[in-house]
C-alpha cells in the first residue's frame, strides 16, 4: 500500500487585512419607568456603561469607535487599502523573501507591491509589513493575489499564494439630458442618485467642458451679494435620494463664428464627482466623455438674436434674425418671403433679395411685425429660397411672444 508523504508546512504565515476607517459604536438602550419592577436598575446600568454618551444614555450612538468586523463594501471610485504582513512562525532564519501583491480585475492585472526587491533574511518572530493602495476604477469581481516566495536554511525554495475575492459595487447612478438652444448654447441636466446604504457628503460635482465650450454652473443663486447653493446649507445626499445639477455650455468665440464646426460637435465634456462618506472616506468618479445628438439645422439655419417678451396688440415690434449658411462648400443666393398667419402680420417687402451668402458665414436681418390677436402667439411664416438650387426652407414657430391689450402699458 502506497503512503503519501505528509504535506510540508510553510515556515512563514501570511495575513491580509483591509484598512478602513472605524465606525461609531452603537448599543441598544434598555430602559423602563421608575414605577416598573426593575426601578432605576436599567437606567443606572446605562449610565455606568462607558460606551454611552453622558446625559444622553438612551441614544443608540455612542462616543467610542469600533474596528470593522468584516470586509465591508467597496464602491467604485473609492481607494482600496490593505495591510499585508508576513510573519516568521518558525525558529529558523528564512532568506530571500519576496512578497508580491497583484489585483486581478475582469480586464487587467495590476501590481500593487511597493517594492519588488527581495528581503535578504527574516529572523524568527519577525515580520515584513506592507500597505498597498489602489483607486478602484472598475466594478465587478476583484481578486487580490498575494504570493510569497522564500528560501529555507537547507536551501529549499518555497512558494505559496493566497486569494482574497471581493466585489466592487456602483455607488452612484448618473443620468444626463441635453437641451440644445437656438443660440448654440447647450444645457446639461445631470441626475445623480445615491444607491449606497449610507449618506454621502457631495463635495464637488463639476463639468469639465470640451475644448470648444465654456461652462457656467447654474446650481447657485445670488442672495445679498453671496452665491448660495440651491441645495441648501447641507450638501448630504441620503440613500436612494436624487439630486439634479444644471450646466450651461456656450461655444467659445473662435468656434461660435464657424457654424459648420459647432453644428457637428457631439462631445460636450465629462462630469467630475467627489464625495465623502462616514468619517471622511473619500470617493471620486469621472464619467466618460458625454455626447449629445447634434442638432440638424439643414443647409440654412435661422435663429433669433433679439425679440421682446411682451408687445402691445396691433402695434409694430422689431426682431433681429440671424441667417447662417451651414454648408461648408456651397454659396447661396437667398430670397426672403414673409407669409402672414391668422395672428402674425409682417411689415415690409416680401420677396426681397438678400444677396449671396458664402459657406459658414452669417448675416443679421432686422424685421418688423405686429399681432392682431392677444395671448401667447408664435412667430411663423418666414421662407428662404436658394435661387441656385430652387430650394425653399420654411421656418415656423421660431419664437413666441406675449401680446397684451394696448391699454396695458408694456414696461420697457
Amino acid at each position: 500500500m502506497e503512503v503519501n508523504p505528509p504535506k510540508q508546512e510553510h515556515l512563514l504565515a501570511l495575513k491580509v487585512m483591509r484598512l478602513t476607517k472605524p465606525t461609531l459604536f452603537t448599543n441598544i438602550p434598555v430602559t423602563c419607568e421608575e414605577k416598573d419592577l426593575p426601578g432605576d436598575l436599567f437606567n443606572q446600568l446605562m449610565r455606568d456603561d462607558p460606551s454611552t454618551v453622558n446625559g444622553a444614555e438612551i441614544l443608540m450612538l455612542g462616543e467610542m469607535l469600533t474596528l470593522p468586523q468584516n470586509f465591508g463594501n467597496i464602491f467604485l471610485g473609492e481607494t482600496f487599502s490593505s495591510y499585508i504582513s508576513v510573519h516568521n512562525d518558525s525558529n529558523q532564519v528564512v532568506k530571500d523573501i519576496l512578497v508580491k501583491a497583484d489585483l486581478q480585475t475582469s480586464s487587467q492585472r495590476l501590481n500593487l507591491s511597493a517594492s519588488n526587491a527581495a528581503v535578504a533574511e527574516l529572523k524568527p518572530d519577525c515580520c515584513i509589513d506592507d500597505v498597498i493602495h489602489h483607486e478602484v476604477k472598475e466594478i465587478g469581481t476583484h481578486i487580490l493575489v498575494c504570493a510569497v516566495s522564500y528560501t529555507t536554511q537547507g536551501g529549499e525554495k518555497m512558494y505559496f499564494r493566497k486569494f482574497f475575492k471581493f466585489q466592487v459595487l456602483k455607488p452612484l447612478d448618473v443620468k444626463t439630458k441635453f437641451y440644445n438652444a437656438e443660440t448654440d448654447e447647450v444645457f446639461l441636466e445631470a441626475q445623480i442618485q445615491n444607491i449606497t446604504t449610507s449618506p454621502m457628503f457631495m463635495e464637488k460635482v463639476s463639468l469639465e467642458p470640451s475644448i470648444m465650450y465654456n461652462v457656467a454652473e447654474l446650481n447657485s443663486v445670488n442672495q445679498d451679494g453671496e452665491c448660495v447653493t440651491t441645495f441648501g446649507s447641507r450638501a448630504y445626499l441620503q440613500p436612494m435620494d436624487t439630486r439634479q445639477y444644471l450646466y450651461c455650455l456656450k461655444p467659445k468665440k473662435e468656434f461660435a463664428e464657424k457654424a459648420g464646426i459647432i453644428k457637428g460637435v457631439t462631445v460636450i465634456g465629462k462630469l467630475d464627482i467627489v464625495w465623502k462618506t462616514n468619517l471622511g472616506e473619500r470617493g471620486r468618479l469621472q464619467t466618460s466623455q458625454l455626447q449629445r445628438m447634434a442638432p440638424g439645422y439643414g443647409d440654412v439655419r435661422l435663429s433669433l438674436e433679439t425679440i421682446p417678451d411682451t408687445v402691445n396688440l396691433e402695434e409694430p415690434f422689431h426682431i433681429t434674425c440671424k441667417i447662417t449658411n451651414c454648408s461648408s462648400e456651397r454659396t447661396m443666393d437667398l430670397v426672403l418671403e414673409m407669409c402672414n398667419t391668422n395672428s402674425i402680420h409682417w411689415c415690409g417687402i416680401s420677396g426681397r433679395q438678400l444677396g449671396k451668402l458664402h459657406p459658414s458665414s452669417s448675416l443679421c436681418l432686422a424685421l418688423t411685425l405686429l399681432s392682431s390677436v392677444q395671448g401667447l402667439q408664435s412667430v411663423s411664416g418666414l421662407r428662404l429660397t436658394d435661387t441656385f438650387l430652387k430650394r425653399t426652407y420654411e421656418y415656423d414657430d421660431i419664437a413666441q411672444v406675449c401680446v397684451v391689450s394696448s391699454v396695458i402699458k408694456v414696461e420697457s
